[in-house]
């Protein structure tokens, strides 16, 4: 019976590590056709550019988002094969623990056939009861017969049923490992593509440099405008930060000037406020979560990294924060650049209040307040919001600007603690 109840405990535990396996294993395929879905819509739009017979930023661009993700696919490749390798082992493992079970199984149940055998004919079976030495003996000896063979019933159905399973783990781990080949067939087919794509890389900024005056003077203008939403957004972040001061300190005068009012004596029993006063060494931090209603935002800002919703309901990341340098220009990145349809709607990653809008050479910026969180939504060709205005999740704040000589519509979203940026890639939920 223990042997049993280890073989059922032995199984339970094999399926539900092969559930959470099944879990990764989804999320990890579901990433992979998001993949192969963002690089076929990218690799459509390059042929389209590449058949102008003309090289250009745009086509710099597709490559370079190619690649990223890519990349990305062949790092999340990795990941399955390692999480396969852990389910062959197990059920390898699991093969071998069954096998052996069913081997004992059998000899058990061998050695209660043998037994039966010699003691086949009913004369036997009596002459074992009545040789006892008394009523009590014959009774426990009849039971015994009785449970025996029950007993190797039970062993033929426990036989039965971890042949059943050993043949299930056998077919689990043959078609495992159909799956890990099938899927590093796809690696090695995408690390070729990747190498062929860095040689076009390659040669399309040789063809750039060709062009070299022209383009470059294209990039300025791009980093001129880059340069100027990022200061604007700055800029806007510190006005209100200054403006969050100087409300916070005047109120924390009107409070002194009010408890002096009601204590003339200078009665030093009165109570202590357990406010905070802000004054002019208080932190940025201290300043956005002076009242109890921002520290609670900027709590529940803080609580959903990792589950924001992106700004677009479709879209293809194709430049994260970081500098990146093309034809000879630096570029910065506060956040991540999003290419998306024309005129797509663009909305709020989380409840807050409109703090500025700012027009940059023709698209509008709008900056949203969250506690001591800032959300910044840029190149928009349209606003459907104003300054003061609170939002919900999800709210629509305009609809993204298409460039007119590459026909472009890409999105700047970037995120700030206080007036510093962080990278919003570990905020938003995973695509």
């Amino acid at each position: 019976m223990m042997k049993f109840l280890k073989i059922v405990f032995l199984v339970f535990a094999v399926f539900f590590a092969v559930r959470v396996h099944a879990q990764s294993s989804d999320e990890l395929k579901k990433r992979r056709d998001r993949y192969n879905q963002e690089l076929e819509e990218l690799n459509r739009e390059y042929e389209e550019t590449a058949n102008n017979k003309k090289s250009s930023l745009k086509q710099l661009s597709l490559l370079k988002a190619q690649i990223n993700i890519r990349e990305d696919k062949i790092n999340s490749i990795n990941s399955e094969v390692r999480l396969l390798d852990n389910q062959i082992s197990e059920n390898t493992s699991t093969v071998h623990n069954l096998q052996s079970q069913l081997d004992q199984l059998k000899k058990q149940y061998a050695a209660m056939i043998l037994f039966a055998y010699h003691n086949r004919n009913s004369y036997n079976k009596l002459m074992f009861i009545f040789a006892a030495k008394d009523f009590n003996q014959s009774y426990k000896r009849l039971k015994y017969l009785q449970e025996f063979a029950g007993y190797r019933e039970q062993q033929a159905h426990y036989i039965e049923g971890t042949e059943k399973d050993l043949h299930v783990k056998i077919n689990e781990l043959d078609n495992t490992k159909k799956v890990k080949n099938d899927i590093l067939v796809d690696q090695i087919k995408e690390k070729v593509t990747l190498g062929k794509q860095k040689k076009d890389e390659v040669r399309v900024v040789a063809d750039l440099s060709k062009q070299q005056g022209q383009l470059k003077e294209q990039q300025r203008d791009i980093q001129r405008k880059i340069a100027k939403t990022n200061q604007e957004i700055r800029d806007a972040i510190r006005r209100e930060v200054a403006e969050q001061r100087r409300k916070a300190e005047e109120a924390a005068r009107l409070a002194a000037s009010t408890a002096n009012a009601a204590n003339p004596a200078g009665n030093k029993t009165a109570k202590p406020t357990r406010e905070k006063t802000i004054t002019s060494a208080s932190t940025t931090s201290e300043v956005l979560n002076a009242l109890p209603e921002n520290a609670k935002l900027s709590s529940d800002f803080l609580d959903n990294r990792g589950h924001l919703p992106w700004p677009v309901a479709n879209g293809i990341p194709i430049r994260w924060m970081g500098v990146y340098t093309i034809e000879g220009i630096r570029t910065e990145c506060d956040g991540v650049e999003i290419k998306t349809n024309g005129g797509a709607p663009v909305r709020a990653v989380f409840e807050g209040k409109v703090a500025s809008i700012n027009n940059v050479y023709g698209t509008y910026t709008v900056i949203v307040i969250h506690g001591e969180y800032f959300t910044a939504y840029s190149n928009l060709k349209s606003v459907s919001v104003s300054t003061g205005q609170k939002l919900n999740t999800k709210q629509m704040v305009g609809t993204v600007a298409t460039d007119p000589t590459n026909g472009d519509s890409i999105v700047q979203f970037s995120l700030y603690k206080g007036t510093n940026p962080v990278n919003p890639k570990i905020w938003l939920e995973p695509q």
